[in-house]
């Protein structure tokens, strides 16, 4: 009501003043009365308006406390991925922001954001009058709700509990609101929450964030020209981005020093010479590297199931987060993902996934969700997929050798059988009859391990697996093969296998070690809780025969400086011959365990691998390898056995015989064969008479055997065979021969 009648009496007295030049009296003399008539009511207008606007200020300080929620000024701050060491890895963000105190932020830096912002900060309560004059001035005259004559708190306060909206209602909030935070904040706070707040461009949110990205420092770092620019670019971070628009961006950052000269911060000399300064800028962007996408979802999944941390809290709460991620490894592994040579299959284009977990603690250090993972994407470490031969050693080998139903040695029976009809094959069709439990678990027989299963009695086996957290719910013998109705997930499998690393203990595997509160308080942290399957006996044997895969059968692929023990599997296409679903490899070292799939996320008479356990096997060895972390070496711990290397009986297929006389052996037989260089190898003597074979002697590592007291007139053809006590298996005998005089 008030503005109407100011811009109408402004209006007027322009009308007399024109008409005073001219002289014109009579005019004057009508247009007096007019006014007078028609402003007689305005002194009483106006003081009708300042008791109004006193009754207006007493209802903006009772208004207070609804017209600002406290918790709006509670900013979004970036949360930080840190390694165990405390380096930065990456940042969860929706505002790129990083909350300083007024503390770290130089007076200098300060002092430019008031010069050209606000130049009476200290001065005002909120509302800067005389600069709100000159904006409404501006509006009326423009007939536009031009912007203007706004102080730094009503920045703040527009910014953090208003929209751009430009209109009246608007402006008379935003005042409301910075009146108010005057009242309840001191200078220094509004400060500090107005440089935590505001938009520098390219991301950044807040000095401290700005600080990094333009000039690869923090703010307390900052000099006197790089916080003149950071304050020059709020007006228009856009506009003056000394990125895009170097030349702007100088002009607008010389602009603020020549204010900070005009508002007695900085000596004349001192402002020019800044002036003739580049902007010298050092950009560092904030990169969410692609290597690390699966990683930071999974970080974000554990933060919400284990610790309550919703995405969109993490994202804005400012935590720093320790992760056990080895860098050196999860770089490995993004790089060899994305060769195709790794992966074989019809067409290209193979998935797969890797997971990498720290033997001692279960801290994850590398985890891949697919060769080409995108943010909240398919994750493959976590689908369940049919196992193949890798579950041979947790649902048969280890439970057999717990319950002592079997040795490493045992032999199992190696013959194509059929149980209610079901008849498990050998991968190459060939059957020895029987064959130790060692080189069944070496050369991934199948006949034998669902023999063995068939033996130890399935409702063991599953609670074992049950033990393990791989409660399955199969009930058939194919259970020894992996033949898994719903599969295991490959960091279920990880998570097994660390078991015969750990003297027979699982433990829960976790991607995040610590989190901390913007305030540098621990509000969670991860627990070592370890739980016993095996006994470390039995975890111990497993590991030798593990490391026989690796060393002599279907894991030999690829090559790592230290030891490893693993297994491989595969399960195959059925409607095409000689198609591969599923390859995985499982293995680990004293340090790491770990396990790589591959196949396609769908499986079709066009599209399957072409290769089985050789390819993950080599992917495994070449990533633990570039990583550096392949040179641990397996030791015996305290108060288990150690496995005997397998015994290979030889074949003595040479034999010679020949009879002497000594004076007091009389006639003496001597029997000599080549000896096998491995002196457990027993040799069994038998002698031959009228085609029936009796056993004279057995001797341990020697190529020798002498008989004395031979009778002459009736000596005996004579043969050698060689036995094995790990297996209590004889092997082939040798040629026949007849002792003769040399």
């Amino acid at each position: 009501m008030v503005l109407p009648i100011i811009t109408a009496f402004y209006k007027e007295v322009n009308i007399i003043g024109r008409a005073a030049k001219k002289k014109n009296w009579k005019e004057l003399k009508l247009f007096a009365k007019h006014i007078k008539k028609k402003y007689i009511l305005f002194p009483l207008i106006v003081a009708c308006a300042m008791l109004f606007s006193l009754i207006g200020y007493i209802g903006i300080i009772l208004a207070g406390n609804y017209v600002i929620d406290d918790t709006k000024l509670i900013m979004d701050s970036t949360t930080t991925l840190v390694d165990e060491e405390g380096k930065p890895i990456t940042k969860l963000f929706f505002e790129n922001r990083e909350i300083v105190t007024i503390d770290d932020i130089p007076k200098h830096v300060q002092q430019a954001f008031v010069a050209v912002e606000d130049k009476r900060f200290y001065e005002h309560r909120g509302i800067d009058v005389r600069a709100i004059g000159r904006a409404v001035y501006r509006d009326v005259v423009t007939r536009s709700k031009a912007e203007g004559g706004s102080t730094l708190t009503q920045q703040l306060a527009k910014n953090i509990f208003l929209t751009n909206e430009k209109s009246w209602l608007r402006k008379t909030k935003e005042a409301v609101i910075a009146i108010n935070l005057e009242r309840r904040y001191t200078k220094d706070e509004i400060l500090e929450m107005y440089l935590n707040q505001i938009y520098f461009g390219h991301g950044a949110y807040g000095v401290e964030a700005a600080s990094k990205f333009y000039f690869n420092k923090s703010a307390k770092d900052l000099t006197l020209e790089q916080g003149a620019m950071l304050a020059a670019l709020p007006k228009a971070p856009g506009s003056y981005s000394p990125i895009n628009n170097p030349e702007e961006a100088k002009n607008r950052r010389d602009l603020v020093l020549e204010l900070m000269h005009q508002h007695g911060y900085l000596e004349a000399e001192e402002a020019v010479a800044l002036q003739g300064r580049t902007l010298g800028i050092d950009i560092v962007e904030p990169t969410e590297k692609q290597a690390y996408l699966t990683y930071i979802d999974m970080v974000v999944e554990e933060a919400e199931t284990r610790y309550g941390l919703t995405n969109e809290e993490l994202h804005r709460g400012g935590y720093s987060i320790t992760v056990p991620m080895n860098v050196a490894a999860q770089d490995a592994a993004y790089e060899l993902f994305q060769k195709d040579e790794y992966f074989p299959g019809k067409p290209e284009n193979v998935e797969g996934s890797f997971v990498l977990m720290n033997q001692k603690s279960g801290g994850v250090l590398a985890v891949m969700g697919g060769r080409h993972y995108v943010t909240q994407g398919i994750n493959r470490v976590s689908i369940k997929r049919q196992p193949g031969s890798t579950f041979k050693p947790l649902a048969v080998y280890a439970p057999a050798l717990e319950e002592k139903k079997f040795e490493p040695y045992s032999l199992l029976t190696d013959k194509l059988l059929s149980y209610d009809n079901y008849e498990p094959r050998n991968y190459h069709h060939k059957y020895l009859g029987q064959v130790t439990m060692y080189d069944a678990l070496r050369d991934s027989l199948n006949a034998p391990a669902v023999w063995a299963l068939n033996e130890l009695g399935i409702k063991k086996s599953k609670e074992y697996l049950d033990r393990m957290d791989l409660s399955v719910p199969d009930n058939g013998l194919a259970i020894a093969l992996g033949g898994l109705k719903e599969g295991v997930t490959p960091l279920e499998l990880t998570k097994a296998y660390r078991n015969f690393g750990s003297g027979g203990k699982i433990v829960e595997p976790y991607f995040i070690k610590e989190i901390k509160s913007r305030n540098g308080e621990v509000i969670a942290k991860a627990k070592l809780k370890e739980k016993h399957v095996f006994s470390s006996q039995t975890a111990w044997t497993m590991t030798r025969m593990l490391e026989g895969v690796v060393e002599q059968g279907t894991a030999q692929a690829g090559s790592i400086k230290g030891d490893l023990a693993g297994k491989t599997g595969t399960t195959n296409y059925p409607h095409v011959e000689g198609a591969i679903k599923d390859t995985w490899f499982v293995g680990y070292t004293p340090d790491i365990v770990g396990t790589v799939w591959m196949g396609y996320d769908v499986t079709t008479k066009d599209q399957y691998l072409t290769g089985g356990g050789a390819f993950p096997t080599r992917l495994f060895k070449d990533i633990v390898r570039e990583s550096g972390l392949d040179e641990g070496m397996f030791a015996v711990p305290t108060g288990v056995t150690d496995l005997e290397e397998p015994i290979i009986l030889p074949e003595v297929d040479e034999l010679k015989a020949s009879l002497t006389f000594r004076p007091f052996g009389l006639f003496t037989t001597i029997l000599h064969w080549p000896a096998s260089d491995d002196e457990r190898v027993v040799y069994r003597i038998y002698s031959l008479e009228d085609k029936k074979a009796t056993l004279v002697d057995e001797i341990t590592g020697k190529g020798t055997y002498e008989m004395e007291m031979i009778n002459i007139f009736s000596v005996p053809s004579y043969y050698v065979v060689p036995y094995n006590p790990q297996t209590k298996q004889e092997g082939e005998p040798s040629p026949v021969i007849k002792p003769t005089f040399r």
